[in-house]
């Protein structure tokens, strides 16, 4: 920030200022890139839906409505509908000869053996194809094209345009000639509508569609003769359905895809030798209408995606128009945006049974394992060993803390072990050092040194702190947390194990009356302290809490003292202690409460804080995975679980809630709700557990619920938001939260 001198002249901006608004500067487009990445990730859940008819499916076909609007001569007509000059007309296929269509493809199973076999008896056909299907398979479609037949539309998403608005049927003409486009380079005049079959069909709510694409130069496919494959009555009976009477000719259907088709593949040849045999021939719609009328299918200037010219290079292929400029580029933008979703989406389908299988191990972890340390802690004849009595020294470091200060020193006034106080004041500019010392002589206290440095950062007021300790056995907290009289001697009788180098103690959240303040409750009392007890009997400890922890003043030592390098020094030094060979263990008895974030942007600050920090400290002991002994046991099995279950299975637990919301909304909401629910179930069972450890009241888990809905997401953003910083080599400076001394004694925190 800029300062203005008692002279009134402003002055430049400190270094530190300058640094701490540069990354203010940079976290925003950081922020921006994380939800850009969430929405990312939802658009291409939304397009696979959108391309499977999940996103948008209509399933309704009309059925028995009337036909009084639609002309006589239309109904009574041939299968092929034009509107030349604006008039509708009908074409019928010529004696002895066959068109043959297949709808609903393309299949990657069942397509190319249809085209084989047409190749093989040298049988062109027209393929009516559904635009999500081509996007999906577009090399099919090129083969389709290249081979020599003809393809027309139906549809995107295979609806019955009749229910369609105008806007819709629009769009799934115009996706489909995107992804003909992207697939082959063609548009296509021809169309056939989902579900339609003869022309005398044709009733009052589909004729004004037809008129509508006849007037957009589409040419209407309809038959005359029908296999009904899709019925699956057996090969004979297909071959004999398709076969038109006394010689007449017929656009004939056949389905290559939609569903089980072998007997369509077993059928198609003996139909085509059959018919040969009775002097037939093979030709595709446009050659019909070319037979007929002696002119192929010629759409007008009004079809989407219709290339310049116009003039395909066979008359067989007569409705198709090159694709060029715009359209052919968003064709294959289409294309790829599909071929990504396509993979995309099984990936995350993959990933999301991992992360599901992750969460329910790490909950069926928790509750075996603090299980059995809460007995192996709890029972008569658990020692430590001798009671340690002797004095340890306790820091308190402390920036701008002159709401808190007062009631921290108040609690340790009341401390039921020998101590000697060190406030460390990183250069407050409050009066915090002052205020201690006042509120040290108000309650008689000899035993408090205030000791004061220039803003430094909390590393280096811990390290102050350590230097000046008289006692071999340091305790940290934090300057706006309040200690349980009995909580230094509870912390500090593990030490009376030799092997033992670090502590840690039971963290609680003092403002636990509003919403923000029980959310976080809930996760302190389950997430982080369930979590301490299972790492505990893992001995594989990753973070001593700031708010409440002790060290052997020759292990920080040892360690090389608090870092700089990370914003969780906490993290660091205790993975630190791990690595020079100490045991780092729990003291759940040992309370101590603290003032958690307030508001959601500072919850975000802080946890984003602690979560970046996390990456950095693992990634600074990556080493640690090779380290031999009992030193490198924290390699061997802590980092493996912390970087499991903090870092990944957080990073993909958003795939749970959004295939969750999806499901509820495109698929099935009941299921969708019921497996919500169970995971939910799983989680109370695991958090009222918690609760029933650390002797917690059960009412604040009517709370859950809605941290699921809210508060969870909101740290699943967090956690992206730190993997983006990390990924771009971004850096943070430690950010004050603000105090309000609301946390006191712990007799008043219920």
């Amino acid at each position: 920030m800029t300062t203005t001198s008692s002279r009134g002249r402003r002055r430049a901006p400190s270094r530190i200022g300058r640094a701490a608004g540069k990354a203010a500067a940079l976290q925003k487009p950081r922020v921006i890139l994380a939800l850009l990445l969430l929405l990312a990730l939802t658009s291409v859940m939304l397009l696979d839906g959108y391309l499977r008819a999940e996103v948008g499916g209509d399933q309704r076909v009309r059925t028995g409505a009337g036909s009084s609007d639609v002309p006589d001569d239309i109904l009574d007509g041939g299968p092929i509908l034009t509107f030349r000059g604006g008039r509708a007309t009908t074409v019928s296929v010529p004696d002895k000869t066959i068109a043959l269509t297949f709808d609903d493809g393309p299949n990657p199973t069942w397509t190319p053996q249809v085209l084989k076999i047409l190749q093989e008896y040298d049988v062109p056909g027209t393929f009516f194809v559904v635009g999500s299907m081509v996007s999906r398979y577009p090399g099919i479609v090129k083969d389709m094209v290249e081979q020599g037949n003809e393809v027309g539309i139906h549809t995107f998403t295979h609806v019955d345009l009749s229910y369609q608005s105008e806007a819709r049927v629009t769009r799934e003409m115009t996706q489909t000639q995107l992804a003909l486009a992207g697939a082959a380079g063609i548009t296509t005049t021809l169309f056939r509508a989902p579900y339609s079959s003869e022309t005398d069909a044709i009733d009052n709510y589909s004729w004004p569609v037809y008129q509508e694409l006849g007037e957009d130069g589409y040419t209407s496919v309809f038959v005359d003769t029908d296999s009904d494959d899709w019925k699956r009555p057996g090969v004979s009976k297909i071959i004999k359905w398709a076969t038109p009477e006394d010689g007449e000719g017929a656009s004939v259907l056949f389905h290559d895809a939609g569903g089980e088709r072998s007997q369509t593949i077993a059928a198609l040849p003996k139909y085509i030798e059959k018919m040969k045999a009775a002097g037939y021939t093979f030709t595709t719609i446009s050659g019909a209408m070319a037979e007929r009328t002696g002119a192929g299918s010629t759409g007008g200037d009004g079809v989407p995606g219709a290339g310049v010219g116009g003039a395909a290079a066979s008359p067989l292929q007569a409705a198709h128009r090159e694709a060029t400029g715009v359209t052919l580029y968003e064709g294959k933008a289409l294309i790829a945006a599909v071929t990504l979703a396509e993979w995309t989406v099984p990936a995350l389908s993959v990933g999301l049974m991992v992360v599901g299988v992750a969460v329910m191990g790490r909950f069926g972890m928790m509750l075996v394992l603090a299980r059995r340390h809460h007995r192996k802690r709890n029972r008569r004849r658990f020692s430590w060993g001798p009671a340690v009595t002797r004095p340890v020294s306790v820091i308190v470091p402390a920036y701008n803390e002159k709401e808190c200060i007062a009631n921290t020193l108040a609690s340790l006034a009341k401390s039921t072990h020998p101590i000697e106080i060190l406030v460390v004041d990183d250069g407050s500019t409050d009066g915090t050092a002052q205020i201690a010392r006042e509120a040290a002589d108000r309650l008689g206290m000899t035993n408090v040194r205030v000791l004061r440095q220039e803003n430094a950062g909390k590393p280096a007021a811990l390290n102050h702190g350590v230097r000046s300790a008289r006692h071999d056995i340091v305790v940290m907290m934090d300057g706006d947390t309040v200690f349980e009289p009995d909580a230094v001697h509870q912390l500090v009788q593990p030490f009376a194990d030799p092997k033992v180098g670090a502590v840690a103690g039971n963290a609680k959240v003092g403002n636990r009356d509003t919403v923000i303040g029980a959310w976080q409750h809930i996760e302190y009392v389950m997430g982080f302290n369930l979590d301490r007890r299972m790492y505990d009997l893992l001995r594989c400890m990753p973070t001593i809490p700031g708010a409440i922890g002790a060290f052997r003043r020759d292990a920080v030592l040892e360690a090389g003292g608090m870092s700089e390098d990370t914003l969780a020094e906490d993290t660091d030094i205790t993975i630190a202690v791990h690595r020079a060979g100490w045991q780092v263990v729990y003291q759940e008895h040992a309370k101590a409460w603290t003032e958690a974030p307030g508001s959601l942007k500072q919850l975000w600050s802080q946890r984003y804080r602690w979560s970046y920090g996390t990456m950095q400290a693992l990634w600074k002991h990556r080493k640690s995975l090779t380290d031999k002994g009992p030193s490198g046991r924290f390699g061997r099995v802590g980092m493996p679980l912390v970087v499991l279950f903090q870092i990944v299975t957080p990073v993909f637990a958003p795939l749970i809630d959004v295939f969750t919301l999806y499901s509820m909304i495109f698929i099935d909401f009941r299921a969708a709700l019921l497996a919500w629910l169970a995971v939910l179930g799983v989680q109370l069972v695991c958090a009222a557990y918690a609760f029933r450890l650390d002797r917690e009241k059960y009412r604040y888990l009517l709370m859950m619920p809605l941290q699921q809905v809210a508060y969870r997401q909101m740290m699943y953003l967090v956690l992206i938001h730190s993997c983006v910083t990390a990924l771009t080599g971004g850096r943070l400076r430690w950010q004050k939260l603000k105090r309000t001394g609301e946390v006191g004694t712990p007799a008043g925190v219920s």
